[in-house]
């Protein structure tokens, strides 16, 4: 089964990855430029990629081995609102979302009696969640490296807080004592580092909500949308998947009506938080583009295309390189088919990523433009194509600005 939650993909590998665009380079300001228009062939690739609509965002950056996509790619969304209102660059801090989201998954863990998912994965709606009820840090804050590692690496310490739950869990007393989320929040604080009360920034001081209040963010402005026949349009529902333990609801749309919240936020200037399947063996993340065949080829279905290439040489991934050498003809996807994907649990909730614009290839055909957080050492410096056919079929939920809905 592949439910990796969103970002354990990435972390599988900790590979160096990502990169972006097969045509601005961008990022080399500190963001990329809006409706910047470069046009540059990769002949490595067979694709040949024009951005059309390009909106502001901050630098990529790496998960590295933790399974905090969801994380990231939150928070780069709110990093994106304060470029769009502000014109201020922030660097936000994703493990302190992390943190804040372990101490209340641990809590309804146990209130559960251990029958939720307790992972490293979330969605979107976490982000939101700290944001609103605890506030927020920049990154020079709380970097969440607490344990002689320069790059995140929660594999220890994700093993060690669930295990902890559980030995509590299992206590022969039959009630939890008053200690138990000390014992926890101690696990955080040894690799994560406790969160300070206060601290500076620019030469103020600030608490998490005072600088959540001076960014002007607000997590009340952000909706979540998706598109399935198991409930009824134009209602609210949990979305079923294992990483939505704040059992958090998206409004259900028609497919093509969710294109049209994705297209409409883009076009007013949003960036717009991906939950998607990055299962698929077309999903080719060195190579920086997505695109569902109209004609499957035999490659290697096991796993993730990020899975299957960090047991790869350089050497071997040349050898292995998809049989796509260019713009094919692809699937035509209908409502049917989003469906009968999520039911057969070939659409799972594998990762989190930031769609910052939309291109062309050389064909004329239409590609997302894609921030990911797997670092820059890929052939677009952290970001990927992704065809609409792509889009439609593996599409879990998105996240929009609502002023970017009207």
């Amino acid at each position: 089964m592949k439910r990796f939650a969103f970002g354990m993909l990435a972390v599988a590998a900790a590979l160096p990855v990502m990169a972006t665009d097969m045509i601005a380079p961008a990022l080399r300001a500190g963001y990329v430029a809006a409706d910047e228009d470069k046009d540059e062939k990769n002949d490595s690739t067979g694709f040949v990629f024009t951005d059309v609509k390009i909106n502001p965002t901050t630098p990529v950056k790496d998960q590295n081995k933790s399974g905090t996509c969801w994380a990231f790619s939150g928070i780069s969304q709110l990093e994106e609102d304060v470029l769009r209102r502000k014109g201020e660059e922030v660097d936000l801090s994703e493990m302190y979302v992390a943190r804040m989201s372990y101490i209340d998954k641990a809590k309804k863990y146990m209130r559960m009696d251990g029958t939720i998912n307790f992972a490293q994965g979330g969605g979107a709606y976490d982000v939101l969640y700290v944001l609103d009820n605890y506030g927020m840090i920049p990154e020079e804050a709380y970097t969440g490296l607490n344990y002689g590692e320069e790059k995140h690496s929660h594999y220890e310490m994700a093993g060690a807080l669930k295990a902890y739950l559980d030995a509590v869990r299992q206590n022969p007393n039959k009630r939890l004592t008053t200690a138990w989320l000390a014992g926890f929040e101690g696990i955080l604080d040894a690799y994560l580092g406790k969160v300070p009360e206060k601290f500076e920034y620019k030469g103020k001081t600030y608490t998490p909500k005072e600088f959540a209040k001076y960014l002007g963010l607000d997590a009340k402005k952000f909706k979540s949308y998706t598109s399935y026949t198991h409930h009824p349009f134009g209602e609210s529902f949990i979305l079923e998947i294992p990483d939505n333990w704040r059992w958090s609801q998206s409004m259900n749309v028609p497919m093509e009506e969710l294109k049209r919240i994705v297209d409409n936020a883009l076009d007013k200037g949003f960036t717009v938080n991906w939950a998607a399947d990055v299962s698929e063996p077309t999903f080719k993340w060195y190579e920086g583009w997505a695109v569902l065949p109209e004609e499957k080829s035999a490659e290697d279905m096991e796993g993730s295309e990020l899975a299957r290439w960090t047991k790869l040489s350089d050497a071997d991934r040349e050898k292995e390189k998809s049989k796509v050498t260019g713009p094919v003809k692809e699937r035509k996807i209908t409502q049917e088919d989003r469906q009968r994907t999520f039911d057969n649990l070939e659409t799972t909730d594998d990762h989190g990523m930031v769609i910052i614009g939309y291109a062309t290839d050389q064909e004329g055909n239409r590609y997302y433009k894609v921030k990911n957080s797997w670092d820059t050492n890929q052939v677009y410096d952290g970001y990927i194509y992704v065809s609409e056919p792509y889009f439609l079929e593996k599409t879990i939920s998105v996240t929009v600005n609502e002023d970017g809905v009207k």
